[in-house]
């Protein structure tokens, strides 16, 4: 009969055990689970300051800017010639800015959503420079569309309002 009794402690010690090892087991799984959420939300809000820093860069960078070629050294002028060559050997660059998408839309004067191809530059509104044809969020900065423009027999300066726009892909 005492064998039995001291069994029956064995198995409700065991039992305890086994109970109170899955119950710290499930309490270290939530502390993880809030854990891991946060790390989540710190990476979307690190990714998405660096998209707002590039975006404020992109426009004064060499690849973009207008830098002498219009009189002057102009801030966040984008020199749609040189940006145009870009476009056409952009796989070089592909990976180069670490986003998904690049594009430069016009928006004054007039945007009729004419997106740029060699055959129909300069009569056009957007610039696609890179598309991964990833979704994400938005960023943009407003800049100065610059091109040279040859009106008669002499070549003018044309600047018009633009927007550069990044999108990043959204951490999963």
């Amino acid at each position: 009969m005492k064998s039995i009794k001291a069994q029956m402690k064995i198995q409700q010690m065991s039992f305890m055990l086994i109970a109170v090892f899955i119950f710290f087991a499930l309490v270290g799984i939530f502390i993880l689970t809030i854990k891991s959420s946060g790390l989540k939300d710190s990476a979307t809000r690190l990714q998405e300051e660096n998209a707002l820093l590039l975006v404020s860069k992109l426009a004064n960078s060499p690849e973009f800017s207008c830098e002498l070629a219009f009189g002057s050294e102009k801030t966040d002028c984008i020199d749609v010639d040189k940006v145009m060559m870009l476009k056409e050997n952009i796989e070089k660059y592909s990976d180069f800015w670490g986003i998904s998408n690049i594009e430069i839309r016009r928006i004054y004067p007039k945007n009729r959503n004419i997106i740029c191809t060699t055959l129909n530059y300069p009569n056009c509104d957007t610039i696609k420079i890179l598309n991964k044809g990833i979704t994400g969020n938005d960023r943009y900065n407003f800049v100065v569309w610059c091109r040279k423009e040859k009106i008669g027999n002499e070549i003018e300066n044309k600047c018009e309002l633009a927007k550069i726009i990044v999108r990043y892909e959204e951490v999963k």
